[in-house]
């Protein structure tokens, strides 16, 4: 069955190169935007929400949008939701194909109620769980990104509980995610040299990166220049993680690496390596129902409560049409994020092979 929907991912991603498809394969869900963080570089945190979507309103989502294969829930936090795990049973139920359930966390919630979620979304039988623990600096410096005293020890002690965890869950996979922005760039490597005295056997494989980008539908930032940073600096940072990565065999670690190169690329000339693939082999979702081409991309194309939670009418609507002719003629704002580059590169296997072997 897991080899099964691997493949079933792989063919649609490969058939994304040659034919559009009919409908999304990866959706990227920020399921609420409540948060405890106070991060400088985003102002979710900010948001106090009112009217989310429901559970109930999600598993009607659910049920009439059969066809996903990679399903993201973000945030804000998205374990400030007590009903996680009735979510992703929603989409393991209703998607019979789903291979990849992803989510972030900034390991500010409970965790041994985490840790009890997390144990029941892995017993649905999804094949691939991916947690993302965010870190973004050693542990004055991510305290102070973040605005919470004490978040770096949470986030290292959230690590080894989800190491505990992965020892009875073959099907968990973690990583610490950090974005380089103005206030931590060139800190990477002495971050991980401060994680490395916590936590002894850690590998820079061990890390995910992200460049810090402007965002007006997601992170709420109009005008959050000031925080971003890019640059030789940056791209020679993200260039030297990269030669410190161990070479790990298999798909998922190959796209990673592409997207990793193709990071650099972008820090260093502000162009995306190859064009996106927004609203033809994905979208994102926000927590009212919201639908836009990426997380990036602030373009309503419609509201899923106005067209009875039934995504078909959206992806096949003049407003997506539209979106999709201004992508082939070059217009979507540039940007270069994993929620998006990674669909981008399976459906560019052309592109993909160019900076596979491209040097940084």
């Amino acid at each position: 069955m897991v080899v099964g929907r691997l493949l079933g991912l792989g063919a649609t991603g490969l058939k994304s190169n040659f034919v559009s498809l009919h409908r999304p394969y990866k959706l990227n869900f920020a399921i609420t935007y409540w948060c405890q963080s106070r991060c400088t570089h985003c102002n979710i945190w900010d948001i106090r929400p009112k009217g989310e979507l429901t559970i109930d309103e999600i598993r009607e989502f659910a049920s009439k949008n059969t066809h996903f294969k990679w399903v993201e829930l973000t945030g804000g936090e998205p374990f400030l939701r007590g009903d996680i795990v009735e979510i992703a049973k929603a989409f393991k139920e209703s998607a019979k194909g789903l291979y990849i359930l992803t989510m972030p966390t900034n390991s500010l919630c409970d965790q041994d109620m985490v840790v009890k979620k997390l144990e029941q979304i892995l017993a649905l039988g999804i094949p691939r769980v991916a947690v993302t623990v965010s870190l973004d600096g050693y542990r004055e410096l991510h305290d102070s990104i973040r605005g919470v005293p004490g978040n770096y020890d949470r986030a290292i002690s959230m690590f080894r509980r989800l190491r505990d965890l992965k020892k009875a869950h073959g099907n968990l996979f973690f990583v610490f995610g950090y974005t380089i922005i103005k206030q931590n760039q060139g800190q990477l490597i002495r971050t991980f040299e401060e994680v490395r005295k916590e936590i002894p056997d850690i590998r820079y494989n061990d890390f995910h990166i992200n460049l810090g980008q402007l965002s007006e539908n997601y992170y709420r930032m109009g005008d959050g220049g000031k925080m971003i940073s890019s640059g030789e600096v940056v791209a020679s940072e993200i260039s030297e993680f990269i030669r410190r990565r161990e070479f790990e065999v298999g798909v998922i670690q190959a796209i990673e690496n592409t997207f990793l190169k193709g990071l650099a690329h972008y820090a260093r000339t502000g162009k995306p390596p190859m064009r996106s693939r927004s609203m033809e082999v994905s979208l994102f979702m926000d927590s009212w129902g919201n639908v836009y081409p990426s997380i990036m991309w602030n373009k309503k194309i419609g509201n899923v409560r106005e067209i009875g939670y039934d995504l078909s009418k959206v992806w096949n609507s003049p407003e997506a049409k539209e979106v999709r002719k201004d992508i082939q003629e070059g217009r979507e704002p540039r940007q270069w994020t994993s929620c998006e580059a990674y669909q981008a590169i399976i459906g560019d296997m052309t592109s993909f092979v160019r900076m596979r072997n491209r040097i940084y």
